[in-house]
């Protein structure tokens, strides 16, 4: 089977950091973001969406979907707590593919009944969720003779499981992209991996993308379309004791976003203070200096993810963000390695 080669991509980083070579690797491309604004989707504030005629024309099979995230705090919550207003975002969703000729979209709810990521919630959304996603199906289903795709950005831990019904909402979904990746961010003052393939020994923090794809499979997730995640970008701390090389060590800050992949190319792997680690147990790398620590993934790590998928009988392997290696080093690292060659 041909594995999925996924990525998301900010906008506006279409015309400089987007070309042939990446399109030809990619199976699907998530345009990041649309804004659900009052039920309409929104997207004047995006620049590159007038490259999709450009970008088909390099690769005709590649997958185009727009991925949607609310405008306001409520965009998702009231958007989706009456039928109507479920309708009405369904509405707009054609409207949209239709506009731009797209493939389908993505939603990126960052989470239903959950507050803490700075929107509003209500334990409702849990069947709510499970509404839109089936009203977005239908119209979808109702208003385009080919099919078109509905998939969503899923939160990577128990959380995103209790809070939505995956066993009814996956009926409607082409793709469950699990976010594995921020196992660790703003949340966490214990430093350690943010998007590790296995659960590490000590670490209280049990989090890992084999955690998660088991979860979502005990949840009713079909494999063939659950696709893992990889990170183009870092995590770091600051201020940590010079102890166990940085690792798993309490600190005082979160972790906040470190450098983009191909700035650790240039100035931290192996540079400038900074040494390379390598966890065998969870299958990722780390850099410490003495008191930084960065967790990201890297060739190495992407290899193994590679591994795991086609071992599962995953649908495949996606990432978050195109515009954080202009080394492409990660992006051919998963499309050599997704190979069944």
């Amino acid at each position: 089977m041909k594995r999925v080669l996924a990525g998301y991509m900010l906008s506006q980083f279409v015309p400089a950091h987007f070309t042939r070579e990446d399109a030809q690797k990619l199976t699907h491309l998530m345009l990041a973001f649309g804004q659900i604004d009052d039920g309409a989707i929104y997207t004047g504030h995006m620049t590159g969406l007038d490259q999709i005629e450009q970008i088909r024309q390099w690769n005709p099979n590649l997958k185009i979907l727009l991925s949607l995230v609310g405008k306001e705090e409520g965009s998702f919550s009231d958007g989706s707590a009456t039928e109507a207003g479920r309708r009405k975002i369904a509405q707009s969703c054609v409207e949209t593919v239709k506009k731009f000729g797209l493939d389908g979209v993505d939603l990126d709810w960052e989470y239903p009944c959950c507050p803490e990521n700075f929107i509003k919630a209500r334990p409702e959304d849990k069947q709510n969720f499970t509404l839109l996603c089936r009203e977005i199906r239908n119209a979808f289903d109702a208003a385009f003779p080919q099919h078109r795709l509905l998939t969503i950005a899923a939160g990577a831990d128990r959380y995103y499981i209790e809070n939505t019904q995956m066993d009814l909402v996956q009926l409607y979904l082409d793709l469950v992209f699990v976010m594995t990746y921020d196992l660790r961010c703003g949340f966490h003052t214990l430093t350690g991996h943010h998007t590790n393939l296995y659960t590490v020994t000590g670490d209280l923090n049990r989090t890992s993308g084999d955690a998660a794809v088991r979860l979502f499979e005990q949840a009713g997730v079909p494999k063939n379309k659950i696709v893992l995640g990889a990170a183009m970008y870092s995590r770091k701390w600051e201020h940590v004791q010079d102890r166990n090389h940085g690792f798993l060590q309490l600190t005082e800050s979160a972790g906040g976003y470190g450098p983009n992949y191909d700035e650790l190319v240039e100035s931290y792997i192996n540079k400038n203070g900074y040494v390379r680690y390598w966890d065998d147990e969870a299958k990722a790398p780390w850099l410490f200096n003495g008191s930084t620590f960065i967790s990201y993934d890297d060739p190495e790590s992407i290899r193994c993810k590679c591994e795991y998928v086609k071992q599962r009988d995953l649908a495949g392997l996606f990432y978050w963000e195109h515009g954080g290696d202009s080394t492409r080093q990660l992006l051919r690292a998963m499309a050599d390695n997704l190979s069944e060659a």
